[in-house]
C-alpha cells in the first residue's frame, strides 16, 4: 500500500510539473491559435535566469528564500521575453501560421545554442532548500517533500488562469477576440495590446516551469527546456488544444502513467508508454487535437 502511495503522489507531481510546463503553451494556441515552440527556450530561460538569481544571492541567505526569488525572477524574465517575442517576432505573422512555426522553431535551436555558447554544455547543480530534500510520513509512505511543492503551484496556477479567463474583464476581452475579433475591435478595444498579455502569461508560466522542473532535476542545461516541451506538447494533445481543464487532466494521466510504467515494468518504459498513449487518444479521439478553449 506505501509503495502504490509513493507512486501516485510522485506521479501527481511530475504532472504537476508537466501541467505548469504546458499550461502557457495550451493558453496561447488555445486563445491566439499559435503554436509556439519556442516555449522550449522560454523554459530554458526561466530556469538558467532562476540559477543565476540564487547563485548571485548570498550563501548566508536560506535556500528557501534565495528560491523564492528566483521564482520571481525567472517569471519576470519569462514575461518579458513573451512579450518581446510577441512584439517582434509573432504579431506580424499572425495570418501566416507555417512562418509562425518556423520562425518558433528557428527560435527555440537559436536559444539552445546561446545557452551552450555562454554556459557551456555541462549540467550546472541547483542549490535546493533542505525541506525539498527530505520526506514526510504520510500512510505509511514516505512521500518526497518537492513533489507536493510542484502539486501546489499547480494547483494555485490552474485556479489563476481560469480565475483570471473567466472572472475579469480581461478574461472576458481575451475569449471575445479569440470569438469575433473585429466585433470587438469595432468596440474600440485593443485585440492586438490584449494578445501580448496572453503571450505574456505564457511566458511567465514557462519562467516558472523552468525553475521548478530544475529543482526536479537538481541542475540546469541548454536541453533541459526542450525535453520538458515534448512531454508539455503531448499533454497539451491528449487534453485538447487549447483546453486548460483538459490539458490539466492530461497531465496528472502522463505523470501518473510514466511513474507506474517505470516501477511495474522497467526504467524507460514510462516514456514509451506516454507515447503509446498519446497514438492510442489520436486513435480513438482525434477530435481531441480540436479541443475548446479555456
Amino acid at each position: 500500500m506505501s509503495d502504490l502511495v509513493l507512486l501516485l503522489v510522485t506521479g501527481l507531481g511530475l504532472g504537476a510539473l508537466y501541467f505548469i510546463a504546458a499550461s502557457g503553451l495550451s493558453l496561447i494556441y488555445g486563445l491566439m491559435g499559435v503554436l509556439n515552440f519556442a516555449h522550449g527556450a522560454f523554459m530554458t530561460a526561466g530556469a538558467y535566469a532562476g540559477w543565476l538569481t540564487m547563485d548571485a544571492l548570498p550563501e548566508s541567505w536560506p535556500t528557501g528564500s534565495r528560491l523564492v526569488l528566483a521564482l520571481l525572477v525567472a517569471v519576470v524574465v519569462g514575461t518579458v521575453i513573451g512579450v518581446v517575442v510577441e512584439v517582434v517576432l509573432i504579431r506580424p505573422l499572425y495570418r501566416h501560421h507555417i512562418q509562425q512555426v518556423l520562425v518558433t522553431v528557428g527560435l527555440s535551436l537559436a536559444g539552445v545554442a546561446a545557452a551552450q555558447g555562454i554556459w557551456g554544455s555541462d549540467p550546472r547543480p541547483v542549490d535546493k532548500p533542505v525541506w525539498m530534500t527530505t520526506t514526510s510520513d504520510v500512510l505509511g509512505a514516505r512521500l518526497p517533500n518537492d513533489r507536493l511543492v510542484y502539486v501546489v503551484a499547480a494547483v494555485a496556477l490552474f485556479l489563476g488562469l481560469m480565475a483570471l479567463l473567466h472572472l475579469t474583464r480581461l478574461g472576458l476581452v481575451i475569449r471575445a477576440g479569440v470569438e469575433n475579433r473585429t466585433m470587438v475591435e469595432a468596440l474600440g478595444i485593443n485585440v492586438r495590446r490584449t494578445f501580448t498579455v496572453v503571450f505574456a502569461i505564457g511566458g511567465a508560466a514557462a519562467g516558472l516551469a523552468g525553475v521548478l522542473y530544475s529543482q526536479y532535476a537538481g541542475a540546469v542545461s541548454p536541453a533541459q527546456g526542450g525535453s520538458l516541451l515534448i512531454f508539455a506538447f503531448i499533454v497539451v494533445v491528449i487534453g485538447g488544444m487549447g483546453s486548460l481543464p483538459g490539458t490539466a487532466v492530461a497531465a496528472v494521466v502522463v505523470g501518473l502513467v510514466q511513474q507506474l510504467a517505470n516501477y511495474y515494468a522497467a526504467s524507460g518504459v514510462g516514456d514509451l508508454s506516454v507515447v503509446l498513449l498519446l497514438a492510442l487518444v489520436l486513435l480513438l479521439r482525434p477530435t481531441s487535437l480540436k479541443g475548446a478553449p479555456a
